[in-house]
């Protein structure tokens, strides 16, 4: 009889560790492609027209753009400056990276909750009116 609890009570411990043996074995994330950037290379930006995404320039040769909630018409005024916080790393790899408010000198503040973020290639870019780039 004791015999039997041990192999059940062995049995059971087996079936329970499987999943954590599998995760740490299983697939690894999948890699970003190169979209990621840091923090400290983003140079501009601007709000696109109905204000629920906002456009950066990243190295004076990429363009990002990062939609918002809808809803946020987030409009940039001549005294207002967006801000990210960062927590841990440097790198901005998705929307979740970013920590966005919409300050002015004033002490007006807007948290702006981005939802996704992208990379746009150089025929979306230039398809973007000069006077609208970051």
């Amino acid at each position: 009889m004791r015999t039997k609890v041990i192999g059940l009570a062995a049995t059971v411990a087996a079936l329970a560790l499987a999943p954590l043996a599998h995760a740490a074995t299983g697939p690894a994330p999948a890699k970003t492609g190169g979209s990621c950037f840091a923090s400290n290379t983003w140079e501009g930006w601007k709000t696109t027209n109905n204000g629920d995404a906002l456009l950066l320039r990243i190295n004076n040769r990429d363009i990002y753009r990062v939609d918002l909630t809808p809803g946020t018409h987030a409009y940039r005024g001549a005294d207002q400056f967006l801000v990210n916080r960062v927590r841990g790393s440097n790198f901005i790899c998705s929307a979740l990276d970013l920590d966005l408010t919409l300050a002015d000198h004033n002490g007006f503040r807007q948290p702006l909750i981005a939802t996704s973020m992208r990379k746009l290639s150089p025929a979306e870019i230039a398809a973007i009116p000069r006077k609208d780039l970051p």
